[in-house]
């Protein structure tokens, strides 16, 4: 086997790894979220047990105390009833988490308030937050596979990129690159895409 295949084959094996690590991170079933109103050290002890697969390292947190409050004081979150955080509040709290890594402040308030205000809290609601939550999860774990092909097909194209590049470690090197590069430029996109449609058609609720 040549150098250059020993290194493709190294590369997608720890491409491999990095794809298997994603999978462990698993959006929370709805059905295993407490239907029973929890103190704050019960909700961050909840979000750590599930979310801690999400976490970049071992001393990042996931939900703190300060992030919640700060969250109710912005108007993003609905203020708990007596210190007691809902089922509809975890579901809320679960969406931040994933919003939070993409968004600023002002749009995920943008994005919250509609909700809260159509479907929050209301036995006369057409639909609970938590019902939204559980059709939204089951969308989403159908996608799941098809990211994993999507992004198996950005890694051999940019393995093919530079095949002039003889040096192994510089090739390696302008592969990985090249493969952020794809997956960067991707998620730029998309994430341009969810503030147009924040700007123009959530104003429309607003």
């Amino acid at each position: 086997m040549s150098p250059k295949s020993k290194k493709a084959l190294s590369t997608e094996e720890s491409l491999m790894d990095i794809i298997n690590k994603m999978k462990e991170i698993d959006y929370i079933d709805p059905e295993i979220i407490p239907d029973i109103e929890l103190y704050m050290d019960q909700v961050t002890t909840f979000m750590d047990l599930h979310l801690g697969a999400c976490r970049r390292s071992d001393g990042e947190k996931v939900l703190t105390k300060t992030m919640i409050n700060n969250y109710t004081k912005n108007d993003v979150l609905p203020p708990p009833v007596r210190k007691k955080y809902s089922k509809d509040h975890m579901c809320l709290l679960i969406l931040l988490y994933y919003f939070k890594n993409l968004l600023s402040i002002d749009d995920i308030q943008k994005i919250f308030h509609p909700l809260k205000e159509m479907f929050y809290d209301d036995k006369n609601k057409s639909i609970g937050i938590d019902e939204i939550y559980a059709q939204i999860f089951t969308m989403e774990k159908k996608m799941t596979d098809k990211l994993t092909k999507d992004v198996l097909r950005r890694f051999q194209a940019s393995q093919e990129l530079f095949p002039e590049v003889k040096d192994e470690k510089e090739s390696d090197y302008l592969s990985r690159f090249a493969f952020i590069c794809l997956l960067s430029f991707d998620a730029y996109l998309k994430k341009q895409m969810v503030e147009r449609l924040i700007d123009d058609t959530l104003s429309e609720v607003l």
